[in-house]
């Protein structure tokens, strides 16, 4: 019925290819794309490539039992992701409002997907097949592989493993382990007996026979105690590395274990290669063209991947959790390869938009040491300075982008994906720098210094700030030098565990000095299995046990997101609120130094002069743009007081 470019999504798609039975059903809470940036594609495509046959049912009816029947029976088993998203981070804001489209659904339509879908799915399937193995997977299930903190239904979950009623969890980037589940399947394994793959989650009544273990705290205990979740997290991030992790075993009522076996081995340059050439469509299924195809493949349709993993370790990322501190890359050749084939698109333009994974200038494993003995399991490669281990070279990265920019048609090549700026830094060597500032920006350069109290950074596991303002100088530098007029966008986040009012009242300022207000700002959101998410639950740090201050109240995040944002008018009485509570009352009022202006009650009248304009909510204040200068009326005059805010580029 549909190409055979695809793999089948109907019973009649069977027929044509001659299939009886699938191996394999795979249950998806995205729309079907099958494109190597989406996580079912790669794993469907890594099985077909195995010689297994699997079929797609695409964000199903949850609430029709009949949607999970339309491809029948598997042979082996249904595999089960909420897509490349968690469910609730694609349906809501950090506010918890509903969000009005869904870029990974046909037409961008909201709301074809349950909130906490995976569990939801497993269940759907539960109750058709009764015995029929339930293999998890993807973002949503890998972050909530054990007892975790939701912030959506603020309680205290369970392992998802539990709740979806599903036989194992594939964590992590599962090409490796969604094989050998597989070939253990095949073989004839009872999915009861599958616990000894790597990258894997598996529920046990007996974990007597588990070599090297390490029980963690019960879910009971957690539930009642939250100092003991943040003692079992710690014990998780210390456990997150494929040579020394250990295996770890969460206690359930019922005398039930959730055990997790260490990650799988990182993909070899090869693997990784044998990935991305496998032959994906590289669109989004046709079925949807009515509806106007998926919103979410135009941000990687003409974007290359080059890495996986991230050594940078912040605090609020997940990255850990699921793709691991090791990075693996591709060859040249594989991603030369495939940029040939953007070139062929009738629609490619000559630009490709990015070349980079999670960072993307982390082309190799951090050090040597790692590779033999793995990451430390109580130091960071970059926080609070950088290893005196760490491998700095950006020679690789340099010369794979002076490749891709010299094939014919490529007009630009644009580096878009996260650059890591005090790894930058770390650099001796500037040419990385210069030419990325000479040909890979596209006018702007996005970075994320999050924030600039090192207090708060501290807690972030980010930089101090001091490491921030050198990158910024130095970019100011080059473009001086290159002749360019190139910005810097930095992204910033508020409410972040650690920042209280005074601490955004000191971001406040120093926006303020650097003549800039940011057009977004994101409000810390708690998502699960992060650092950041567990001092929010907690008010411990998972890694020293200490207490953390946390901004709970959602008046008080208001107002901290209120003071990036300070000049914006609809922001004035969050900000004049917030400046009163931190007792900086001495940035209301007139001088430059001020955010904002005094109401009328408590404005001080100017010497020797009547002010007869409006000083509450009508008083003009200013506004995003940055030439905006105040005015009083007297008489018939209007007279300029103060020029508070000159027009400031990211190069003055």
């Amino acid at each position: 019925m549909w190409s055979e470019a695809f793999l089948p999504i109907c019973k009649q798609d069977m027929d044509d290819r001659g299939i009886e039975q699938l191996d394999f059903v795979y249950v998806i809470g995205d729309a079907y794309v099958d494109h190597p940036s989406f996580g079912h594609a790669i794993i469907s495509r890594v099985l077909a490539a195995h010689g297994y046959s699997v079929g797609i049912i695409s964000q199903p009816d949850w609430k029709d039992d009949a949607s999970i029947r339309v491809l029948g029976r598997p042979r082996l088993a249904f595999l089960v992701s909420a897509g490349n998203m968690d469910s609730c981070v694609n349906h809501y804001s950090v506010s918890k409002k509903r969000r009005d489209t869904d870029a990974y659904t046909p037409g961008g339509v909201m709301g074809k997907r349950p909130d906490h879908a995976t569990a939801v799915y497993g269940n759907l399937i539960r109750k058709s097949y009764r015995d029929i193995p339930i293999i998890i997977g993807g973002i949503e299930a890998s972050l909530r592989r054990m007892a975790h903190y939701d912030y959506w239904t603020d309680s205290f979950k369970r392992s998802v493993l539990l709740d979806s009623q599903a036989d194992l969890i594939s964590y992590g980037m599962g090409e490796k382990s969604i094989v050998e589940i597989a070939d253990a399947l095949d073989s004839g394994i009872a999915v009861k007996d599958i616990t000894f793959i790597p990258g894997t989650v598996y529920k046990t009544k007996d974990i007597s026979a588990l070599p090297d273990s390490i029980e963690l705290p019960s879910y009971e205990e957690m539930k009642a105690d939250r100092s003991a979740y943040a003692r079992s997290f710690g014990i998780q991030y210390q456990n997150t590395d494929f040579i020394n992790g250990k295996i770890l075993a969460e206690p359930y009522p019922q005398g039930t274990y959730v055990v997790q076996n260490p990650p799988q081995p990182p993909l070899t340059t090869q693997e990784m290669d044998d990935v991305y050439a496998l032959p994906y469509a590289r669109a989004c299924h046709p079925s949807y063209e009515k509806a106007g195809g998926v919103p979410a493949i135009a941000e990687v349709k003409f974007s290359l991947i080059s890495n996986r993993g991230c050594f940078g370790g912040c605090s609020f990322c997940a990255l850990t959790f699921h793709q691991g501190r090791t990075v693996q890359t591709r060859s040249h050749e594989s991603i030369l390869e495939e940029a040939r084939l953007l070139i062929r698109e009738p629609d490619f333009k000559g630009y490709i938009h990015d070349v980079g994974g999670p960072t993307a200038n982390f082309r190799h494993p951090s050090c040597q040491k790692q590779l033999t003995h793995g990451v430390c399991q109580n130091k960071q490669c970059l926080y609070p300075k950088p290893c005196g281990n760490l491998t700095v070279d950006h020679s690789d990265y340099l010369e794979l982008l002076r490749k891709i920019r010299s094939l014919d048609g490529v007009k630009k090549v644009f580096v878009r994906s996260g650059i890591r700026f005090d790894y930058l830094m770390a650099d001796a060597d500037d040419t990385f720098f210069r030419e990325l500032v000479e040909h890979h920006i596209s006018g702007q350069l996005k970075v994320a210094p999050e924030h600039i109290s090192d207090r708060v950074l501290r807690r972030m596991g980010k930089p101090e700030n001091a490491v921030y303002e050198r990158f910024v100088a130095k970019y100011k530098r080059l473009n001086r030098e290159l002749g360019k007029n190139q910005f810097l966008v930095p992204y910033l986040m508020s409410s972040h565990p650690g920042s209280t009012l005074k601490e955004a009242v000191e971001l406040a300022e120093y926006l303020r000095d650097l003549g800039y207000m940011p057009e977004q700002v994101q409000d810390f959101y708690p998502t699960p299995s992060t650092i950041s998410t567990v001092m929010y639950y907690t008010g411990l740090d998972p890694r020293d046990q200490k207490p953390v201050y946390v901004c709970r109240d959602p008046h008080e995040k208001a107002m901290q997101r209120a003071l990036i944002q300070y000049r914006n008018p609809r922001n004035y009485e969050l900000v004049h609120e917030a400046l009163i509570r931190a007792g900086r009352t001495d940035l209301i009022g007139y001088d430059k130094k001020c955010l904002i202006r005094p109401k009328r009650a408590d404005a001080p009248r100017p010497a020797g002069r009547t002010v007869s304009q409006p000083m509450g909510k009508d008083a003009p204040r200013p506004t995003g743009n940055s030439d905006h200068a105040l005015s009083h009326k007297t008489g018939r005059k209007k007279k300029t007081i103060r020029n508070i805010h000159k027009k400031k580029s990211g190069l003055d």
